[in-house]
């Protein structure tokens, strides 16, 4: 059960693996690419078609039809990479339960939005759990665990691709120990949890009164997708690529341009050079390039 590409090297490396994986569970179709006419199929439905599994696309998970449809696959286990909240009708239903892998050494950033939240905080280290599901969400007993450092200059996007590897790996020894019966649960730890919540546009906005090294985690967490943003004037920008500067400033959210380079001042008095954006209603440029037509004045971050 999954859907984006970062689930698909756990299928993959199941099947290379000898598994007899029976079918796949996966987000339906959508419209969408150029005018929004294209019919998009997810990445793991791609995969799975090009392997010749079944695909199932339910809209309810509750629904008779779906459930006569998963039981009669008789699956011995199921195992769920980036997809949805399951009813525990659908995972209580194998004799092996279900098992997921989640981004993230649980129990840290359980939730939506684990390497984000990771990268935003500055983490040095993040890492990647197998565990049981069970009814509260990223709660269950944890079956298998590996670290993944975190580079101080690296951004969510370099960090989910190197994950996805990490994870297919940890997923196929996960189920190799349940197929020999060698697990040992570990119980999650509920005193040292925290939370990775779901991105939405509102916070995603950049705080400019945090430090230099904060602001700097924050674009570099959200890169490059879906993107830290801040306005200028009317125009709002997202933000994908920044570095640290030795300018300094004292007022928080003031914006500098010397000649086509563009600075905006942190809370700690130190500043941030932008150097990757995309200004509203325009395409991702560097910078330098859009300075050379435009012009923005020196006065604060709105």
């Amino acid at each position: 059960m999954g859907t984006p590409a970062f689930a698909v090297p756990c299928l993959d490396i199941l099947i290379k693996n000898g598994f007899d994986v029976v079918a796949v569970i996966t987000a339906t179709d959508s419209l969408g690419g150029r005018g929004g006419k294209q019919l998009l199929q997810s990445d793991v439905k791609k995969y799975a078609v090009e392997a010749g599994i079944d695909v199932l696309q339910p809209t309810n998970l509750k629904s008779p039809e779906f459930l006569e449809q998963l039981r009669s696959y008789k699956a011995d286990l199921q195992v769920v990479v980036a997809f949805r909240m399951l009813p525990e009708v659908v995972w209580d239903m194998p004799a092996m339960g279900t098992i997921n892998l989640h981004g993230s050494l649980l129990p840290k950033y359980r939730g939506a939005a684990p390497i984000h939240h990771a990268v935003i905080n500055g983490e040095t280290e993040t890492g990647v759990t197998t565990f049981r599901l069970k009814h509260a969400i990223d709660t269950g007993d944890i079956i298998r665990q590996a670290t993944l450092s975190i580079g101080p200059d690296e951004n969510t996007g370099s960090v989910h691709d190197r994950m996805m590897a990490l994870g297919a790996t940890t997923m196929l020894e996960t189920v190799q120990l349940l197929e020999n019966g060698d697990v040992q649960y570990v119980v999650q730890n509920d005193d040292v949890a925290s939370h990775a919540p779901k991105l939405f546009h509102h916070n995603c906005k950049i705080d400019f009164t945090q430090s230099r090294d904060e602001v700097y985690n924050f674009i570099r967490g959200l890169s490059p997708f879906p993107g830290a943003w801040c306005s200028i004037g009317a125009i709002e920008f997202k933000i994908y690529q920044a570095v640290k500067s030795d300018l300094q400033d004292q007022t928080a959210g003031k914006v500098h341009v010397d000649k086509n380079r563009l600075f905006i001042a942190c809370g700690d008095g130190r500043c941030i050079e932008i150097l990757t954006f995309k200004p509203q209603g325009n395409r991702m440029m560097e910078v330098s390039q859009y300075l050379n037509g435009h012009k923005i004045e020196d006065r604060m971050v709105d």
